[in-house]
Formats: C-alpha cells, structure tokens, sequence
C-alpha cells in the first residue's frame, strides 16, 4: 500500500445523512477503509471516513463546508488517503490542510504526493543526543532550557504571550537556524497568520519555512488534521532532504478543541470534563511522530492555552507527558510587566541537569531559582509588615531577587513597533554572566529599573 493509493477498486456510495461536519454515507459494495478520502456531491466536498456503523455504512469527516449538500448525492470513494505535495516547491509558502496555497501567489506546481499518515519512527531509527536548542532569551535558555530534537510546550492562559514568544523564537532562529522551520497553525486567528507572513517575509526569513494552517473559521476536520500535514511537511524534509526541521505549532489545545467537537458530533460518549475519550491516544499519534533520526533533528515548539488557567484540565496535564520542556507563562508576572511572562519556578526541563548544561549553568538557574522562591515565600511578610522588618540576610536576598526578576525581562523584536524598544538577542554566556554578578551583590546598590528590559547586563546604567 503506497501513500497515495489503498486500494485498487474505488466504491461508489450514497448520502445518507448530514449532521454538521459529520456526514454518514452508505455504500452498495465494499466500504471504503478508515481514513480514505471521499468526494461528495457536485462540489466534490472532501470527506475522510472515520468509522464503520455496519456492513453498508461509514461515517466521515467533513473538511469542507456541508452547506447544500442533500441525502442521496453521489458520494466516489478517491482509492486514497489525504496527502499533501511534498518538495522544495512549498518553501517560502503558505498552505491549507491540502497543500493547497492560500498566500494569493500562483499555485504550487509538483511536489510529490505523501500520505499526512505515518507511524512513528522505531526506536531503533531515533536519535538519542541530548543537546541544548538555544533560543536567545534569557528566562528560558536559564532556566528552562529547550532540547534539540525535543518537544517544548508555552502553556498559559488568553492572553499572557504565547503567540509573542512563538513568534520572537522564530525570529530568533530562523535568522541563525540552518534547517527548515515548519509552523503549523491550528485554530487561531486569520489576523494573526496574515501577520506572522508577513512579519517573517519583512525579515526575509521565508525562504526556509513553510506555514500551514487551519484557521478558526473552518470546519473542525481541517483543524482536527492540519497537524498532520504540518507532520507530513516536516518529515519529508527530515527523512528525504535530510535537513534538521524546526517545528512550531500554535496552539496545539485547538487541535485537542477540534477532536473534542468531532468527537460530540460522531455521537461518543464525553470523558472527563467533556473531552474526547480518545484524547490521549489523538495525542500520542501526533506527538509521538516528533522525533530525531541519524540524518537530521526534528525539534518542536509547541503553544498550549491553558483553559481558565487550570493546569490540572486534562487537555494540559496530556500534552505534559509529551514534553521535555515546560514554559509556563503566568498572568501574574504579566500584570506586573515582566515579559516575557514566563513564571521561573513552575517552568521546567529535563535539560537542566547538570550532565548535559554543565556545572556552572546548573549551578546559577538552581541559585536564582532558589532566590526567587525565598523571595517569592517572604512576600506576605513584606505586605504586611513591610520590608524594614525582614532580616538583614532576607533583605540581601529580596534585593538579588528583584534585579533577578527585572533582569531576566527582554524587549522583543516582534513587539518593537509596540513598545517601541529594540529587540534584543542575548546569548547563554551574556545571560549566565549578567545572572552571575547580580547574585554577587555586584548591583546591590544599582537602581533596580535600570536592569529592566535590558539585553547582556552591561546595558544597564549605574
């Protein structure tokens, strides 16, 4: 069975029912297998069958809008699964869930067909290096260190910064980075896929990336398996092009939303609090398909929106399993202006061991961290008593954590036409230094401000 082609004898159906997304088809002869596309109607909307009722009838998947189609239309079994053209072809575009372009430019001629289905790589063919992804920014390289060939996830709320982030590491990288960036789309807004093109366009960044998306305003299927593609995409150039691959999703929550919608609409009964009873498994085929192989990396970064900030929502504690870093972006810090928003003590990496960081990086995230959770402990004390009543040695220690929390701020280039600050890329060196001296008492008696939103810690003014 090949990517494009599953069977040889492509059945004919009929419309049977039209319920939404979900559009139940029942054939006359052999039905087709779970995941064939179909086309039904005049339109020739895409299906994708999803399951067996019984001998005569499938029910599927819509991709398309249903609107006007009737009981009864003619429904061709294709003889193949969803594939998008794969190739050099597609770098520097934009496309849908179908490889199909949608940046206005001609369309995408060639390419070679792939199936948006594969297994999991083996674990005889995954790389197993442990390697530090340097990002440039100083919060997460310190003390939530991403892993090259790794999964990292940006969980917060509505509104703290996880688009921000996403998009100054891909500014950050894609500059430096010598392989391919793959951003995947699920769910979000068409105002901010416009801009991210054109954003990574103005920066002449576009000519080693691919974006794929399923915008909000399309059907739950698109939304359901535009990850896939984005997959697909990003395999090719790993296996086939053997290039490293950076693969960056927002938000990867819509795609367990949309599993969750098509899952209601197909009748199965809701797990916990309404979510899919195949959640988990959804998960796996999609995470588990990042991987590093002999030939070249796949690294991933991935926007998780946390509902009602509850950490404990099933759809946050699944994709936690999946992941070697964890930046958790906290709406506190962000009402405090301290961005990015990412909160030091709840943010973790597996990374961050003294084996793979080395002894002297272990040795200053594990001291700040400790300083910003003493700090952190003493702050109702402070709030009321006030801080003339601490020790002399909890003083020192609100002082270091003070300058630690303003220095470990950064104005970011995607946000300069905002704040009007020019962006700043700081190395690991620059960030371990600047840390170094602070908890050296170095600037004791600088005026904290001037170490906010900052780049290396010489910028900032005595």
């Amino acid at each position: 069975m090949t990517d494009t082609e599953s069977h040889k004898n492509p059945a004919e159906g009929r419309v049977k029912s039209v319920k939404g997304s979900i559009v139940d088809v029942s054939f006359a002869t052999a039905l087709p297998r779970i995941n064939q596309m179909l086309q039904a109607g005049e339109r020739g909307i895409v299906l994708e069958v999803a399951s067996h009722l019984n001998a005569t009838d499938a029910r599927c998947i819509a991709f398309q809008s249903t609107e006007g189609l009737s009981r009864g239309e003619p429904v061709i079994d294709t003889g193949r699964f969803l594939s998008v053209p794969v190739g050099e072809a597609l770098l520097g575009r934009m496309i849908n869930v179908f490889g199909q372009a949608i940046d206005g430019k001609q369309p995408i001629v060639g390419g070679q067909p792939r199936a948006i289905y594969r297994p999991p790589l083996s674990l005889a063919q995954r790389g197993a290096v442990s390697e530090v992804f340097e990002t440039g920014i100083k919060i997460i390289d310190l003390l939530a260190p991403l892993e090259r060939g790794g999964k990292a996830g940006l969980f917060g709320g509505a509104g703290v910064g996880k688009t921000v982030v996403i998009t100054e590491l891909i500014h950050n990288m894609v500059g430096h980075y010598r392989g391919v960036s793959v951003f995947c789309g699920i769910g979000e807004r068409c105002r901010e896929a416009e801009e991210l093109y054109r954003t990574m366009d103005e920066a002449d960044v576009l000519k080693d990336a691919v974006l794929i998306f399923g915008q909000m305003n399309e059907p739950p299927g698109v939304r359901f398996r535009v990850g896939h593609t984005a997959l697909a995409v990003a395999e090719y150039f790993r296996d086939e092009m053997r290039r490293d691959v950076l693969l960056l999703i927002d938000n990867i929550f819509r795609f367990i939303q949309a599993g969750s919608e098509v899952s209601g609409l197909m009748g199965r009964i809701p797990s916990r609090v309404g979510y899919q009873p195949t959640l988990a498994t959804e998960l796996a085929e999609l995470e588990e398909r990042i991987a590093n192989t002999a030939n070249g990396g796949m690294t991933s970064i991935q926007a998780v929106y946390v509902p009602a900030d509850d950490f404990t929502d099933p759809a946050a504690t699944h994709v936690f399993g999946h992941l070697s870093s964890s930046i958790v972006l906290s709406r506190k810090r962000a009402s405090q202006g301290f961005y990015p928003a990412v909160d030091p003590l709840a943010s973790r990496s597996k990374m961050l061991n003294a084996a793979v960081v080395g002894a002297r990086h272990y040795a200053i995230a594990i001291e700040v961290r400790r300083v910003l959770a003493e700090y952190d402990e003493l702050q109702d004390i402070i709030a009321m008593l006030g801080l003339e009543e601490l020790s002399e040695n909890d003083r020192a220690t609100v002082n270091r954590a003070r300058r630690l929390e303003r220095f470990l701020t950064q104005p970011f280039a995607t946000t300069e036409h905002f704040t009007g600050r020019k962006g700043r890329l700081v190395s690991l060196k620059d960030t371990l230094d600047g840390c170094e001296r602070i908890l050296n008492d170095e600037f004791a008696r600088t005026d904290e401000q001037a170490l906010y939103m900052i780049g290396t810690i010489d910028e900032a003014k005595t």
